[in-house]
């Protein structure tokens, strides 16, 4: 007979261990795919398109499961796919594999994708939920920095054995999950509650009549979008213009791929500290002064991506990403919890799906044109004109800023 693990001690595991996983992938993925498999930027930026629209299509088909038969096997059917998407593509070291690891691994998404936090909502009964939530993200950020380095050391041998070990790793996971993971309190939805493409039109469509009453919130819904057409080039592309662009320093002799993870690895933390010092500061101040902040966060993140593009040192380069990525990290939940206090209460769940589906649009549109930018012209170029799609939101924030001075 197996022995009983607490709901909450299954969900810690599973947050620390997909973070870790995910983080050992992550770390290495780029350089494998530029200089192992030697992807052109175009096609780098089509892998992430192909990922986006799997989780597009796939989120309603594979949220059936979970609604209908199994939060737990939904999870550990996302797990099992996901793992044999990364040992695929670490293993086959082709562009077809690539693409074929990012349809299998968008699929397996969609099926761990809310049924998580939906198993632990069910087994808990509803009660101390943003506690568990707060210490499942807490340990997946120590899990991910735990994971880079841990990548970083491995790929020294080749820098394909991240991800193989990761992809193995979840595959592992689903077959503990499988094993202890218990599901006492679930319900399956009825007919008017389960997913389907209906309800996402609906769903969609409700969203979009809330916005439209209030401007602010259609502000919000333009700045989703932007967000989405100019992060997925950029998110695709960073690690190219350091390896082939400014290079990395020669006289310290560290290998490409392990820059990146002391990269990630600085940038995590130096986020961390952040995202702790804006929340602080997030409790004593009021709507325009956060609005103000998301301003110059959002400045702060459209110059910093204009000059990393530009950027032809090493040092001048590293200083724009560490400011990208710190502004980019605070930017969400400032701007998540300005964007909840407008929306009622009884229609917030649909409304931030339909921000949600507005940032997956605005990355599946972006990213190819984005692509051929850096195909056509430079990998420089592509990443300025990012920064460029972006700034838009800071006269969008000015707006909102108006706005909120009239009221």
């Amino acid at each position: 007979m197996n022995k009983k693990i607490s709901p909450s001690v299954i969900y810690l595991t599973y947050s620390g261990a997909t973070a870790l996983f995910f983080s050992m992938v992550f770390t290495v993925s780029q350089v494998y795919r530029i200089d192992i498999i030697h992807l052109n930027p175009f096609q780098l930026v089509l892998v992430g398109t192909v990922l986006e629209a799997s989780c597009f299509i796939f989120e309603i088909p594979t949220g059936i499961v979970a609604d209908m038969k199994s939060r737990k096997l939904s999870i550990v059917i996302g797990l099992i796919l996901i793992g044999a998407a990364f040992t695929i593509e670490g293993s086959i070291q082709l562009f077809t594999a690539v693409i074929i690891s990012q349809l299998l691994w968008g699929i397996g998404y969609t099926f761990t994708s809310g049924a998580d936090e939906a198993w632990i909502a069910d087994e808990l009964g509803g009660k101390n939920l943003d506690l568990i939530y707060l210490k499942g993200a807490q340990t997946g950020q120590a899990a991910s920095f735990i994971g880079i380095v841990i990548s970083t050391l491995i790929s020294t041998k080749a820098v394909k054995l991240p991800m193989i070990i990761g992809g193995l790793l979840f595959i592992a996971l689903a077959i503990f999950l499988l094993l202890f993971m218990q599901e006492t309190n679930f319900t399956p939805a009825s007919e008017e509650d389960r997913s389907s493409w209906a309800q996402m039109r609906h769903t969609f469509m409700k969203g979009i009549s809330c916005i439209n009453k209030n401007k602010i919130l259609l502000m919000m819904m333009a700045i989703s979008l932007l967000y989405g057409l100019y992060s997925e080039g950029f998110d695709r592309l960073w690690t190219a213009h350091f390896l082939n662009d400014t290079g990395f320093p020669k006289a310290l002799n560290i290998k490409p791929v392990v820059w990146i993870g002391i990269i990630d690895g600085c940038a995590m933390l130096l986020s961390i500290v952040a995202v702790e010092y804006i929340k602080r500061r997030m409790e004593k101040t009021g709507e325009l002064d956060r609005v103000w902040i998301l301003t110059l966060i959002n400045l702060f993140m459209t110059a910093a991506i204009i000059l990393f593009g530009l950027s032809k040192n090493f040092k001048a380069a590293l200083s724009m990403y560490m400011i990208f990525f710190i502004m980019r990290t605070t930017n969400g939940p400032i701007f998540s919890a300005w964007r909840n206090k407008n929306i009622k209460s009884e229609v917030r769940a649909t409304v931030i799906s339909t921000y949600g589906q507005m940032d997956a649009l605005g990355q599946i549109i972006g990213g190819p044109i984005i692509g051929l930018i850096a195909l056509k012209i430079s990998v420089s170029a592509a990443i300025a004109i990012s920064g460029i799609i972006l700034s838009p939101v800071i006269i969008f924030l000015i707006f909102g800023l108006k706005k909120i001075n009239n009221i």
